[in-house]
């Protein structure tokens, strides 16, 4: 790759975060107001730590939010088996809440830092990680600095990068290939990935396939499943999961559009952000229908038309209720939401256009029948309508759903392998 940006844009970026640390405190009170920090936990973004460090080795984990730290957790497991100290390192408080049930024990978590010289020197001062593995696309350049300073080994697994932050980076090619090249080890998700970081400046790339291919379905509280199931008893349901602003007034359109042969549909509406839960709604008022509301502790009773999940961690407990599923986020032009979780639990899927984000599985379903495209409330209530007349197809679909994500597995155990030539040099202590 050819580099015309001088080198001082990695100086300057120091510089700014350097310059920018006394206003954290600040920082974070805003965007806890927001819902966006815990505040009782802020001190971990400044590089502190609320517990001591592990003796023997640790491996540093860090994964931005909610997909990237779940698709981490089989790479975790396997880990802690092997009685290696972990850390995990997350930014938003959804991933904390997440991790904070389904980490294997051994495993700790803590916010990650912000990316400021100091920050960062202070976590990487006290956790003295022996191999670090950032997931996806976490560039940030001072912890990747700091790290290589101390010699620390660093992995970038579950690697992807977008055509829009390719061309992003490529206006910094020597910023870029200073990064990427930072990686002792790139292991990404498709050659496609694969070759961009390869053109980006990573020196030793290997494709290793989806990492989220591979994480095993959300659990389900079997108490609640069981009231759920009974207060759904013979009613279709339609599960529109990890919704996005925009597509709650087309749902709720689907479900004006269905009730005319479906009187005693039900939606459930599981939105990716829980805390939109009221604006939500308000939509479903807006659009002459009954909500009811998880977060209020109310159930989907015969007065409800549209229920909103609007609770954290249960995504499971509804992909457990139906065989059918709308997966968000591909309505709205945002790139879609991973639609392994559902596949493996038994239902069909529906999504919308805009699915770019997970375009290898959307097209692995798609062919093989276990998915359909729909594109506005009309099509989408068309395809849910054929589904649930058609209960042999709607079969079909989702044994053909089931085989198409099992075929795309195998991730885990070829980014395993990969590791390997690190973790035999660990001195390794069981606890």
């Amino acid at each position: 790759m050819r580099t015309a940006e001088t080198p001082a844009t990695l100086a300057l970026y120091r510089a700014a975060t350097t310059l920018a640390q006394p206003f954290a405190g600040a920082l974070l009170a805003y965007r806890a107001r927001r819902g966006k920090e815990d505040l009782g936990r802020a001190d971990e973004r400044k590089g502190l730590a609320a517990r001591a460090r592990p003796d023997g080795s640790l491996i540093w984990l860090h994964g931005a939010s909610v997909g990237e730290t779940i698709s981490l957790l089989p790479i975790v497991t396997r880990l802690c088996e092997r009685s290696i100290n972990v850390l995990v390192t997350s930014v938003t408080t959804t991933s904390a809440d997440i991790l904070a049930r389904r980490l294997p024990s051994g495993a700790l978590h803590q916010y990650a830092p912000f990316d400021a010289p100091l920050f960062i020197r202070r976590f990487l001062d006290h956790w003295r990680p022996d191999l670090a593995l950032f997931a996806e696309s976490e560039l940030w350049p001072n912890a990747i600095i700091e790290a290589r300073r101390r010699q620390i080994p660093l992995t970038l697994v579950n690697a992807r990068m977008s055509e829009r932050s390719l061309a992003r980076w490529c206006r910094v090619p020597r910023t870029i290939e200073r990064l990427a090249g930072s990686f002792d080890l790139c292991l990404a998700q498709s050659e496609t990935d694969a070759e961009r970081y390869r053109f980006l400046g990573a020196h030793r790339v290997v494709t290793a396939g989806n990492l989220k291919y591979d994480v095993p379905p959300p659990p389900a509280d079997q108490i609640a499943l069981a009231s759920l199931k009974g207060m759904t008893a013979g009613r279709p349901v339609l599960l529109a999961a990890s919704t996005h602003a925009g597509e709650e007034a087309i749902i709720a359109q689907t479900h004006r559009l269905l009730a005319h042969s479906f009187a005693n549909l039900l939606t459930i509406i599981a939105p990716r952000h829980p805390e939109r839960g009221a604006e939500i709604a308000a939509t479903i008022q807006a659009a002459g229908l009954r909500p009811a509301m998880r977060s209020h502790r109310l159930g989907p009773d015969s007065a409800c038309d549209i229920y909103v999940a609007d609770t954290m961690g249960e995504l499971g407990l509804f992909y457990r209720l139906t065989p059918i599923v709308f997966m968000g986020k591909s309505l709205v032009p945002h790139g879609g939401q991973n639609p392994i979780e559902p596949a493996k639990l038994g239902a069909a899927i529906l999504h919308g256009p805009h699915v770019h984000n997970f375009a290898s599985v959307y097209e692995a379903l798609d062919e093989a029948g276990g998915a359909r495209e729909i594109s506005d409330s009309r099509t989408l209530a068309v395809a849910f309508a054929e589904m649930i007349g058609d209960p042999k197809r709607l079969r079909e679909m989702v044994r053909a759903a089931a085989a198409a994500v099992e075929g795309l597995t195998g991730a885990v155990d070829r980014t395993m392998r990969a590791i390997e030539p690190y973790l035999v040099n660990f001195a390794l202590e069981a606890r």
